[in-house]
């Protein structure tokens, strides 16, 4: 674990607001030159702190209008299955995220579909012919707000 100061963990928050903005425009804000704050996110890159950078798509624009969190309960719990089971789920295109999870179901996944209609397709024809799956739960995402995290 890397110690972080006041300055670190600002700018941390502004690259959780936006992660394309240069050392330069990160150091006015925080009252740095341009090659101190690169200096600093050089460092949190390589402590692993900043562990990449992410596009945030808008998927209703793209034409993906329903969101859906499932939890999905496998048969077995052999080494053999969970691994078919993560192979196959990770290869379905809709399925933005896989979760391993602990409780009332085995994995959470996040499921994008362009709407109720094409989502059962996906459900029907994709995750519950997956091997191993026993019993899948579905909870559709009225809306989302993001949050800041822990830094907030």
């Amino acid at each position: 674990m890397i110690a972080l100061d006041d300055i670190d963990r600002r700018l941390l928050r502004l690259l959780v607001e936006d992660s394309g903005q240069g050392a330069g425009a990160l150091g006015r804000r925080v009252g740095l030159s341009q090659p101190a704050a690169w200096r600093r996110i050089k460092r949190l890159q390589d402590s692993g702190v900043l562990a990449g950078h992410r596009l945030d798509l808008d998927l209703a624009q793209l034409g993906f209008g329903v969101t859906v969190f499932l939890g999905v309960k496998i048969t077995t719990r052999g080494r053999l299955s969970v691994e078919d089971f993560e192979r196959a789920v990770s290869a379905i295109p809709e399925v933005q995220s896989v979760e391993h999870i602990l409780g009332l179901y085995d994995y959470r996944l996040r499921v994008t579909a362009r709407d109720i209609a094409d989502f059962e397709r996906v459900l029907r024809r994709r995750i519950m012919t997956l091997p191993g799956v026993a019993n899948v739960d579905a909870n559709v995402m009225l809306s989302e707000e993001r949050l800041p995290g822990p830094l907030g």
